[in-house]
């Protein structure tokens, strides 16, 4: 069940006191640039000789190496010092619970993240290590399909690389954590899915979205949405409505569809509608969720993650599902992982 990292206390390496100060800066939605610059000390540091690094920070020539900076350099040696950096230290004091919501511990795992391997920001083995340290059961890594080309979305190719290496970090994890084998297919302007069919079966869940062309008129949307819903390869319908209500990218309006037709299609096709959880969406509106909950849909509270410390986002999901009286037992992500492998498989 998901719960939040207990703080770090002295002693941390130096790797640790990086990745956990890059997790709280993600968890909070910090800029990009300020995550990037922990992030990418991490990798300079995991890359260096045994050693090296204690020698360097002795002799106070860390930022002779390209990727460490002033702040990382301060961070990196009070950690080699076995001190809990200052820097570290703050940001734990600042983090309390993102809410109070009792469904968040309700729930194993989460059916849509992303990866470097197309639009996130983190290796698969970051994403995979911070679900694991928060207590997921299971995570699915879902990353973009071949047409979202501005979300580097992965070829057939491309994806059976990937299958490979879930395969792999399985091996080491197993049994406490599980990572499935998904996809956030884009969904065609004709409701066809941007993936072959026979990758398609390769995968243990199957997230749909809309990406493009958010602005079509309505008849042909819902037309669209209905098509990709009635797909046997699909489990969850992602962020619906495509709006975009906060952020650094702007706001967009809901697309216009005939919600009523495609949460029919959901609850028909046994199709799980997503509480996307990221607060730049917050994606169905309340009123669309609470159609979909009187016509008998599943929901999916998911994180949406592009980074490691996006995964708490999950709890902001629940707050609504708790608010609105969604029942946890048609939340699927609280459900054991038999049981999700068996709702999902066709």
């Amino acid at each position: 069940m998901l719960s939040p990292l207990p703080p770090l206390e002295a002693p941390v390496t130096a790797e640790q006191a990086l990745r956990r100060t890059a997790f709280l800066l993600e968890r909070a939605m910090e800029s990009t640039y300020r995550i990037e610059a922990f992030r990418s000390a991490l990798k300079v540091i995991i890359g260096l000789d045994p050693g090296e690094l204690e020698q360097r920070a002795a002799a106070g020539t860390l930022q002779e190496l390209e990727g460490i900076g002033k702040t990382t350099d301060a961070l990196i040696s009070q950690a080699v010092r076995g001190e809990l950096p200052s820097y570290l230290a703050d940001l734990q004091t600042d983090a309390g619970p993102l809410t109070e919501s009792p469904y968040t511990g309700l729930l194993r795992g989460d059916l849509h993240m992303h990866s470097d391997w197309s639009d996130g920001g983190s290796p698969i083995q970051e994403m995979a290590m911070t679900a694991i340290e928060l207590d997921h059961e299971y995570a699915v890594l879902t990353d973009h399909s071949p047409r979202l080309r501005i979300a580097n979305g992965l070829s057939a190719a491309r994806l059976t690389q990937q299958l490979r290496m879930i395969d792999a970090i399985n091996a080491l994890v197993a049994p406490d954590f599980r990572l499935l084998k998904g996809i956030e297919v884009d969904i065609l302007d004709d409701g066809k899915l941007d993936q072959v069919p026979g990758m398609l079966a390769k995968l243990d869940v199957v997230v749909a979205s809309v990406h493009s062309r958010l602005r079509m008129d309505s008849r042909p949307m819902t037309r669209r949405m209905v098509r990709a819903v009635e797909n046997p390869r699909v489990n969850v319908l992602g962020h619906c409505t495509g709006r975009m209500v906060q952020g650094s990218r702007g706001t967009r309006p809901a697309s216009s569809f005939d919600a009523e037709a495609v949460f029919a299609a959901c609850h028909a096709n046994d199709v799980a509608v997503e509480i996307n959880s990221r607060l730049e969406r917050q994606d169905p509106p309340d009123e669309l969720i609470d159609m979909a909950l009187q016509m008998g849909c599943l929901f999916s509270i998911d994180s949406d993650a592009h980074a490691p410390g996006q995964l708490e986002l999950k709890a902001y999901g629940a707050l609504r599902a708790e608010r609105l009286g969604i029942p946890p037992d048609r939340i699927v992500n609280t459900w054991p992982l038999d049981r999700l492998l068996d709702w999902a498989t066709p």
